[in-house]
C-alpha cells in the first residue's frame, strides 16, 4: 500500500476517466473522488443539460464544482479523477492525462448513454469546444496543453486494465 499518496487523473470525456480513477483508487485502496456535473446536478435537482447550460451562463458553477474537488482530495490518500484535476491538484503526486480520438470518446459516450454515434460525435465535439472556452474563460486553462502531467496514456491503443497497470506502475515508482 503507498502513503499519503494523491494523483489526479484528468481527459476529455470519453477518455475513462471515472472507470480508470475508480479502478486505481480500489487497487491502492486509496479515496475515489469524482465529484462532477453529474454530482452536481442530482444535488440541485436540474438535469445534466441544466447543469451544463448555467455553467455556460455563470463561472459559479465550475468553480463551486473544481472548489469542492479540492476540498475532497485536500487530505490525501485519494484519486481524484476530473476534466481538471492536473492543473487543480498542482501538489498531485502522480497527475495522469488520458487521451483518445474523437471518434472512440464519442463510441464509449453513446454506449454509456445508449444513443446513437452519429449523435455523439456531435455532442462530444460541442462539448469539448464549450468546455474549452470556459477552462480559457475562467481558468486560463488550455486543456490541450497536459505535457507537464507525469504520464500521459492513450486509452485508443490501451485497454482499461493496461491503463490501470501504467498507473499503478507509476505510482508504485514513487515511494
Amino acid at each position: 500500500m503507498l502513503n499519503n499518496i494523491t494523483i489526479a487523473i484528468s481527459g476529455k470525456s470519453g477518455c475513462g476517466n471515472t472507470t480508470v480513477s475508480k479502478m486505481v483508487a480500489d487497487k491502492l485502496n486509496l479515496k475515489f473522488i469524482n465529484y462532477t456535473f453529474r454530482t452536481m446536478a442530482k444535488e440541485k435537482g436540474v438535469s445534466f443539460d441544466e447543469l451544463r447550460q448555467m455553467a455556460e451562463e455563470s463561472t459559479a458553477i465550475d468553480m463551486e464544482l473544481d472548489k469542492k474537488q479540492v476540498y475532497l482530495a485536500k487530505e490525501g490518500n485519494c484519486v481524484l479523477g476530473s476534466r481538471l484535476a492536473i492543473w487543480m491538484i498542482a501538489d498531485a503526486d502522480l497527475k495522469v492525462f488520458l487521451t483518445a480520438s474523437p471518434a472512440i470518446r464519442a463510441g464509449r459516450i453513446a454506449n454509456r448513454e445508449n444513443s446513437t454515434l452519429e449523435e455523439k460525435i456531435k455532442e462530444t465535439e460541442d462539448r469539448d469546444q464549450k468546455d474549452s472556452a470556459r477552462y480559457k474563460k475562467i481558468y486560463a486553462i488550455d486543456t490541450d496543453k497536459y505535457d507537464f502531467a507525469d504520464l500521459v496514456i492513450d486509452t485508443d491503443i490501451n485497454n482499461v486494465n493496461e491503463v490501470v497497470a501504467l498507473i499503478l506502475e507509476a505510482a508504485e515508482s514513487l515511494q
